[in-house]
């Protein structure tokens, strides 16, 4: 299924119900007097958050919604039927807009949260409410309001607890594919990964963790280059940042890729940069084993970081589980 993060739709309540002119028409009964009734109210449009769908794929050729019309009054006092409520479905971790103010309307995190997004019309109001004692055969109705017409852009932000940053082939899927079931393209290129990948991290019964694989990110993301700078607004949800470094590559200097990396959190977002991060080094099994110790101290004390910093091989598996027991610590700290 395609990934799509956002949407643009057009959504139009439906419009109440005219009211009625009628009077009581009966044997013997001459002057019977008004009975029109109600019109019924239009249908509201709400958004509800859906734990099974993570795409907005379903709005790319869908784009217009419209919410049943109110049925207008009858005679003998009858009030139309109202229109019938439409929810449409979005992933949770929906953001709405309304285009027109740009104004947020929402946000849905929960599964089955409900957002009303446009206000169904008002019903009209039938003869039989203007009788009184001076005018006792009213010819006056009133029309029902339209419904709100609005036009949202969804835009979507996955839920996670981690998110994985890194230049491209750091091995952030690899990374992803020894520590939960969730199976991403893994390949010897650049740019394997085009769109956002969520783990689920299980350590122990009733305790786990979500973790999110976003694309690469290169020099100048922030300015629009490459993919990476697309997606990073799914890590804006994420508590703690797994920076991947690829310390054995012979065409990379792992303390300029942190660099770049940083600087373009810093350019992209000030509140995001300095979220929680931690540094992994991985394919640390390409290196020889007496120098892995001395490299990545070196790289340490280049950066002046004093914060965690795990040594892994995500292909081989080492280092994994220590980081995994490590990250739901942290979290479960953190409620």
């Amino acid at each position: 299924m395609k990934f799509v993060d956002e949407a643009t739709i057009e959504v139009i309540a439906g419009k109440g119900g005219n009211g009625c002119l009628s009077f009581r028409r009966e044997k013997f009964v001459p002057y019977g007097g008004p009975n029109g009734g109600d019109g019924g109210n239009g249908g509201s449009i709400y958004l509800i958050a859906d734990k099974n769908l993570n795409t907005l794929v379903d709005f790319r050729f869908n784009r217009l919604f419209r919410a049943q019309a109110g049925e207008g009054g009858k005679g003998s006092e009858c009030t139309g039927k109202s229109g019938q409520d439409l929810y449409i479905k979005v992933p949770v971790g929906t953001l709405v807009f309304d285009v027109a103010t740009e104004e947020m309307l929402g946000d849905l995190v929960k599964p089955q949260q409900t957002l009303l997004v446009a206000r169904g019309g008002q019903r009209g109001l039938g003869n039989v409410h203007f009788k009184s004692s001076t005018n006792r055969a009213p010819r006056r109705t009133t029309q029902g309001t339209l419904g709100e017409t609005r036009t949202l852009r969804l835009e979507l932000q996955i839920l996670a607890d981690v998110g994985l940053l890194g230049l491209p082939n750091a091995g952030k899927s690899t990374f992803i594919r020894a520590v939960s079931a969730a199976r991403p393209k893994v390949a010897d290129y650049p740019f394997t990964t085009l769109h956002p990948h969520l783990g689920v991290v299980s350590i122990e019964v009733d305790r786990s963790f979500v973790i999110a694989d976003i694309p690469g990110l290169i020099e100048g993301a922030a300015e629009g280059a490459g993919l990476g700078i697309q997606f990073l607004k799914h890590l804006s949800r994420t508590r703690l940042l797994l920076h991947l470094v690829d310390v054995a590559s012979p065409d990379r200097d792992p303390l300029q890729d942190i660099v770049k990396i940083t600087h373009e959190l810093e350019k992209y977002s000030s509140e995001l940069a300095t979220r929680e991060r931690w540094l992994v080094f991985n394919k640390l099994d390409l290196l020889p084993a007496p120098e892995q110790k001395q490299y990545c101290q070196a790289i340490i004390e280049g950066l002046n970081w004093f914060g965690p910093v795990f040594e892994i091989s995500a292909l081989s598996g080492q280092g994994c589980q220590e980081i995994c027991y490590r990250i739901l610590n942290y979290l479960e700290n953190q409620n």
